[in-house]
């Protein structure tokens, strides 16, 4: 067998989903987290970090961009998405907290969510510790 390199761009949307999980899974991986995929989402995650200290893990929803929403508020979820190969993972409350006052957006206020398909300058800068 020939193994051939697929394009991202030509993936349907489970499979971009999946992809991005495979990408996330190897970055957290360096860090000692070991990934478990969750079928439903639970508790806002659809997938589960565990590291190897045997004590913390993060949940975490997968993103495919810098994204909030207020139905995540209060449940310790971590966003993770790849924008140019770097992976992202953030603590969805704390950066909301630092960057609602900027989300002036009327579909923020009226469905409660909110996402940028590109990450300006001050956005990189607020993530760069957030940066696997």
């Amino acid at each position: 067998m020939k193994f051939e390199k697929i394009k991202y761009s030509e993936l349907n949307s489970k499979a971009k989903e999946m992809y991005n999980f495979q990408k996330a899974s190897a970055k957290l991986a360096d860090y000692g987290f070991t990934t478990m995929w969750l079928n439903n989402d639970w508790q806002g995650a659809d997938f589960i970090g565990v590291h190897a200290d045997g004590v913390t893990d993060i949940k975490v929803q997968l993103k495919g961009r810098l994204s909030f929403s207020k139905k995540y508020i209060g449940k310790n979820i971590y966003i993770c998405f790849i924008e140019n190969k770097e992976v992202y993972v953030y603590p969805h409350d704390e950066v909301l907290q630092q960057v609602e006052h900027r989300i002036s957006d009327k579909t923020y206020l009226s469905t409660g969510s909110w996402s940028t398909p590109k990450l300006t300058q001050q956005n990189k800068e607020l993530l760069e510790q957030y940066k696997l």
